[in-house]
């Protein structure tokens, strides 16, 4: 992980910085309540939790405009908070209950929401940058200026079906934004165990697709590239390519006790680099906010979080007969 270095956040106002730190906080605190769930036992099968990431998708989304597309992997839960998907049926999701963008039939890594233009979190490791290209494609066949943001891992990134995309987005010019959430060990090996090449955005350069490394811990630096990546796309120059350095605090998912690094790198990443803290204490050096005003913060997302735990808590499981509703889709001619 590269050292970070000092943004300067003269241009970027109080109320900007305000809601980055409240986005982040929202996804942190959601994601630590769903590990209690998974703990108790109302979160059944696999659970990937997005803690120590958080700039990552924040800085995107900031990026991004209405009509926008997105589409990620199972590590999801921050990238449907990110784009204002409602923290409610997204819990109740998680739980397997009826007020969940599934209705409770999909869980962690089966959630989609037509409205936000979130194309679901992918239990298959790089499944989804080929349909993330797709995406693009139905854009630019239509005529529009809308771009896709199609997120992956480092891990991912060695997916042969990824580098056929590459070729294939840049062969067509697609407004798409491969994003490498590279958090430096995939599923449980070190990415400098895993590949030949430590710069993977660099692996473009063989199609031709421009691209940048990014310090994934600094929501600023995410955004001044997701604007870079942005303007890239939709002014018609075809695909870019951002691999935003992040890490993540937590194992691969809830079973993984992460056991291939220490705990003393852990805590030294939560000490010095945590993307919620670097944001607190811009707030609190250049009196943006006061610590009252960040308490008050951290209490209302308490709230929030609460009360989606609470709300999918109160919900029922779906009856047997839902095993054979939303197999097929109704067309009208």
């Amino acid at each position: 992980m590269a050292i970070r270095k000092s943004t300067t956040p003269a241009e970027v106002s109080a109320e900007t910085l305000t809601r980055y730190y409240r986005n982040m906080l929202l996804i942190r605190r959601f994601e630590e309540k769903a590990g209690q769930l998974y703990g108790m036992g109302l979160i059944g099968g696999f659970c990937h939790l997005y803690i120590g990431q958080e700039a990552v998708v924040v800085g995107l989304e900031a990026a991004a405009e209405e009509g926008d597309k997105r589409i990620t992997s199972y590590r999801d839960h921050g990238h449907m908070l990110a784009c204002g998907m409602d923290p409610n049926a997204i819990m109740a999701e998680l739980t397997g209950r009826t007020g969940g963008y599934s209705k409770g039939k999909g869980g962690s890594m089966h959630m989609f929401s037509k409205e936000k233009h979130f194309y679901g979190g992918h239990g298959i490791v790089g499944a989804q940058v080929p349909i993330g290209a797709g995406l693009a494609f139905a854009d630019r066949y239509r005529g529009s200026d809308r771009v896709t943001f199609a997120y992956f891992g480092d891990g991912a990134a060695n997916q042969g079906q990824v580098h056929e995309t590459y070729n294939m987005a840049n062969l067509w010019d697609l407004p798409v934004i491969f994003v490498i959430e590279n958090n430096q060990y995939a599923m449980g090996t070190s990415v400098r165990r895993a590949t030949q090449s430590p710069s993977l955005w660099e692996r473009g350069a063989a199609y031709g697709i421009k691209g940048q490394e990014v310090d994934g811990m600094d929501v600023l630096a995410v955004k001044a590239a997701g604007d870079t990546a942005v303007h890239h796309c939709r002014t018609g120059k075809g695909p870019y390519i951002l691999e935003i350095k992040t890490y993540r605090y937590r194992g691969h998912s809830m079973s993984d006790p992460a056991k291939y690094r220490t705990r003393e790198e852990v805590q030294k990443m939560r000490s010095e680099r945590d993307p919620i803290d670097h944001v607190r204490n811009i707030l609190l050096s250049g009196k943006h906010a006061t610590e009252d005003a960040l308490k008050a913060i951290d209490k209302e997302i308490k709230g929030i979080v609460n009360a989606a735990a609470e709300f999918a808590r109160e919900n029922p499981e779906p009856e047997a007969s839902e095993l054979w509703t939303d197999i097929t889709a109704d067309l009208q001619a």
